[in-house]
């Protein structure tokens, strides 16, 4: 859903340890990455100099990005939105840093799957991630980028079975079929959507 990330500035919101954008700097994107949490960023900074590759990384909350208006070419959000109060005074601030024609792509655990459910139980029986963690459905998802003025392009879905690998070893081969056609039951949900060359929050 990124596209080509060469050359593009690219801001990860809820960078957590670096794993991803480690990834996207290693193909040559120009990687900023942004979490609330310093000892997030200390591990993505280990990380990155493990891996031999520059990353710009900054403390920060999402709902007050610190950053100017139409930064970035690519705006990504991984597991991030579920644990941020104002998810769409977020979103609207990842609208506002993206360039026109940029992408803003979220990923998230979908409410309705058996992965989001175990983890809800997890937080009732009081642990402390997952307490705070709010799971959205692909429905909610496109309302809060609609409402920050960004144009839907796609939605997939993935991860269509319980949370074992004898499961996921079995459902690998039509796991890529389900996720573009359907996203309900899905664990985790995909989002993109881009921002119109004249835009208008």
């Amino acid at each position: 859903m990124l596209g080509p990330v060469a050359g593009k500035t690219l801001l990860d919101v809820g960078c957590g340890d670096g794993a991803l954008i480690v990834q996207l700097a290693q193909q040559d994107a120009v990687v900023t990455g942004l979490d609330r949490d310093s000892t997030m960023l200390a591990a993505a900074r280990r990380r990155a100099e493990t891996a031999n590759v520059q990353l710009r990384l900054v403390e920060g909350k999402a709902e007050t990005l610190p950053f100017p208006d139409a930064a970035f070419d690519r705006v990504l959000a991984v597991a991030a939105l579920c644990f941020i109060p104002d998810a769409a005074r977020a979103v609207a601030e990842m609208a506002r840093v993206l360039k026109p024609g940029g992408l803003l792509i979220i990923g998230e655990l979908g409410s309705r799957s058996l992965w989001a459910a175990y983890r809800r139980m997890r937080g009732w029986l009081g642990h402390p991630v997952w307490r705070a963690a709010k799971f959205r459905a692909p429905a909610e998802i496109r309302r809060l980028t609609s409402k920050a003025g960004l144009d839907l392009l796609e939605t997939r879905g993935a991860a269509y079975y319980p949370p074992c690998g004898p499961a996921a070893r079995l459902l690998a081969t039509v796991d890529p079929w389900l996720g573009r056609r359907l996203t309900f039951g899905a664990a985790f949900i995909a989002l993109s959507a881009a921002k119109p060359a004249r835009f208008f929050p």
